[in-house]
């Protein structure tokens, strides 16, 4: 069950990263304004991981914790690191029974810290890099992807409409929306050629599924996106939400199942596990138990939603690649990461080869 990646606490944090100080001053009297109960002073450190939006935990002299997202520097691609929009559903989310940390300031005035940033509630428990979970039962292995599947309906579930997320998103065509998308993202941050992107580009286009059913989408729903309960299977809070829009739901259920088909050598690989023996139900189960709460007899065309996912990842690992090649990464790992953007792509053609649209 080994993997390079671990479970870590949400109390683990490291130094900030030269590149992303700012002016700790500046944000203690931000703070001493507008979130309410603040007591000065001030105490940063840095989370590793976010690749995208650098996060940071946030300690004032009570001994109270905060997290703070902010955008990266350097220049951006556009539409990309929209603190802004991650404050809003997370906001929204107060009013359901998805997870969710709690929000106390969205800051759009960059003359601040020198970037848009929000800050929430700090929750204590695990993050799970690690999706094979060493060192439990197969039973509580077990558990803990159940209730991941579980999170993740419960957000599908939920009325937009009723949170006031009508403007979070456009209803319908999203399948199409996200190969234009992340077609351009690709292209924009393109360094070496990659003949299965090349490829995947134009079957995507040509073999599109009907596209009706809105609803809240994650964007990145995976293991290592939920903070879980510090000594059981219950997921606190779904965190990361820069790719979060209105969408089709069967792509954040098909993000969430790569792990089937990709083994990523910083978390793990059970492509070729006895799942069954480990705890960890298979493709088909956990698929069937999505729909089963969802209300849904099946998913047809389900191997493009699969493809899209892998099309979807390379192209933000080589975003992230070609970020760390100028600098401008929230992580050091970003150069390593961005090297999978060639084997994602590979799976994702192969899968086009020999299944189809499924």
């Amino acid at each position: 069950m080994a993997g390079t990646g671990e479970i870590s606490s949400t109390l683990q944090t490291e130094a900030v990263l030269e590149q992303h100080k700012f002016p700790i001053d500046r944000l203690e009297a931000y703070m001493a304004c507008h979130v309410e109960g603040f007591t000065p002073p001030l105490s940063v450190g840095q989370f590793r991981g976010g690749m995208s939006n650098p996060t940071f935990m946030l300690q004032d002299g009570a001994g109270k914790r905060y997290v703070m997202r902010k955008k990266p520097p350097g220049k951006l691609l556009p539409s990309a690191h929209a603190v802004d929009r991650e404050y809003k559903v997370i906001s929204a989310l107060a009013q359901t029974d998805v997870p969710a940390a709690k929000t106390y300031v969205l800051c759009e005035d960059e003359s601040v810290i020198g970037h848009m940033f929000y800050i929430m509630e700090h929750v204590q428990g695990r993050v799970i890099r690690d999706f094979s979970i060493p060192g439990v039962t197969p039973e509580v292995r077990y558990a803990h992807w159940d209730v991941m599947g579980a999170t993740m309906a419960k957000l599908h579930n939920v009325d937009f409409r009723a949170v006031g997320l009508e403007g979070y998103g456009r209803v319908g065509g999203y399948m199409a929306r996200q190969v234009k998308r992340w077609s351009g993202q690709y292209e924009a941050s393109k360094t070496d050629e990659l003949v299965e992107m090349d490829n995947l580009i134009p079957w995507l286009n040509n073999n599109m599924p009907e596209d009706n059913e809105t609803t809240i989408v994650h964007g990145d729903f995976r293991m290592e996106n939920l903070i879980y309960h510090p000594e059981r299977p219950e997921v606190l809070a779904v965190i990361d939400w820069e790719l979060g829009t209105l969408g089709n739901p069967i792509s954040d259920l098909a993000y969430n199942c790569l792990t089937y088909h990709y083994g990523d050598p910083a978390r793990a690989d059970i492509t070729e596990m006895d799942l069954e023996a480990v705890g960890i139900p298979t493709e088909e189960a956990y698929v069937a138990k999505y729909c089963e709460r969802t209300g849904r007899s099946g998913i047809p065309g389900w191997n493009f939603y699969v493809v899209l996912s892998l099309f979807r990842l390379a192209a933000i690992s080589q975003g992230v690649y070609k970020r760390g090649l100028d600098g401008n990464a929230s992580s050091p790992d970003a150069i390593e990461r961005g090297k999978s953007a060639r084997r994602l792509a590979e799976i994702g053609w192969h899968l086009v080869q020999t299944r189809g649209v499924g």
